[in-house]
């Protein structure tokens, strides 16, 4: 795992106005920033539900914004915090809704953001439009950039695939609002928070964008839904909240995490494109497997090659690699080290030739 900065204060909310806050902190010491700043909901009027009950909108004071202008100044200046403590490898998360993300997208890039996805959280529950003058709204927006253009940034691809029954992840995630013992309730059993995101959102940023021991800040924390996921995933976190309200509830909902004992098999997804290197040819030349052996296509195979001195195969007078003569046989992209086995002298079964691949890397 990473070593982070020791002048961070890792693990703790810190209260206070994430513009002023931030300038304290170290430059390029965090690896992943995820922020749920202010929507400018523009709320008129209270909403009411046809049953004649009030809809708990989002009318807070911090979502109050006297004009475009003031609220654009804000976001360039909290940005410009974030971009300062952000490493030059690092990604920044940002949500928001029709009313914000447009203008915070303009901004991104105005500062030299590199825009790598926009994604779309597509409500499994939304609430309804009840004047019936609109659509439901039932998605959010979240835009996934980088610091610097070109750098080298963290994406758990094999991660994401493996959340995602082994199928490449796509960019509208369908996941249901933050409901039931998951929200936060205050002392008169209400919603502590209007804007508390699912963890299963978090979930997915964390783990497609960090590895364990990496530093994710929140600017704007709200009940700590980053901290509670980063605390699960083994990662740590520095949350900012300018209400100690919401400071206190979240430090207590981090609190109450058990973090389960570092075990890198667990947390970590391995990304094959990183591993070393292993030519076929090297299992011949260490003796795992004889020229003239046969492999066979598959499990159940009855479809067999030969082994050759040099590394290839000879299958029906052809010769080629594990990949060519498995492409010649199913006709298309195939990974041989997945496609060929060999019958196993000391285990009496017949085995998959990625086997002796992970043999000889961890010699």
């Amino acid at each position: 795992m990473t070593k982070p900065n020791p002048a961070l204060p890792l693990d703790q909310v810190l209260i206070g106005d994430c513009r002023e806050i931030l300038a304290d902190l170290p430059e390029n010491a965090v690896d992943l920033i995820f922020a749920d700043p202010p929507y400018n909901l523009q709320l008129e009027g209270e909403l009411w539900r046809p049953n004649l009950t009030r809809v708990d909108a989002v009318d807070d004071d911090w979502d109050q914004f006297d004009s475009f202008s003031q609220y654009d100044q804000f976001t360039r200046e909290w940005l410009e915090a974030c971009r300062r403590v952000l490493k030059p490898t690092g990604t920044l998360w940002v949500i928001g809704s029709y009313h914000n993300i447009y203008r915070v997208g303009k901004i991104l890039q105005d500062l030299k953001f590199w825009v790598l996805n926009d994604v779309v959280w597509v409500k499994a529950n939304p609430m309804p439009n009840f004047r019936g003058v609109r659509y439901t709204n039932a998605h959010e927006t979240l835009l996934w950039v980088q610091k610097e253009k070109g750098a080298r940034y963290t994406f758990n691809y094999h991660a994401m695939k493996g959340l995602n029954d082994d199928l490449q992840m796509r960019s509208d995630w369908y996941l249901p609002l933050c409901t039931g013992k998951e929200r936060l309730k205050d002392g008169d059993g209400e919603k502590a928070h209007p804007t508390q995101k699912p963890e299963a959102l978090l979930y997915r940023i964390i783990m497609a964008s960090s590895n364990p021991g990496d530093v994710v800040l929140d600017p704007f924390f709200g009940t700590g839904t980053t901290g509670a996921v980063a605390r699960k995933l083994h990662r740590h976190f520095i949350g900012v909240e300018i209400d100690k309200k919401y400071a206190d509830l979240a430090m207590d909902r981090v609190n109450e995490v058990v973090q389960l004992e570092f075990d890198p098999p667990v947390f970590v997804s391995p990304n094959p494109r990183r591993l070393k290197r292993i030519p076929f040819g090297n299992l011949v030349e260490s003796g795992l497997l004889e020229p003239g052996q046969l492999l066979y296509f598959g499990a159940e195979g009855e479809l067999t090659a030969k082994v050759l001195a040099d590394g290839k195969l000879s299958f029906n007078g052809k010769r080629g690699s594990i990949h060519q003569i498995a492409k010649m046989i199913k006709d298309g992209p195939s990974n041989g080290w997945k496609l060929w086995y060999y019958d196993d002298p000391k285990t009496h079964r017949r085995e998959q030739i990625d086997r002796l691949r992970e043999i000889m890397r961890e010699a």
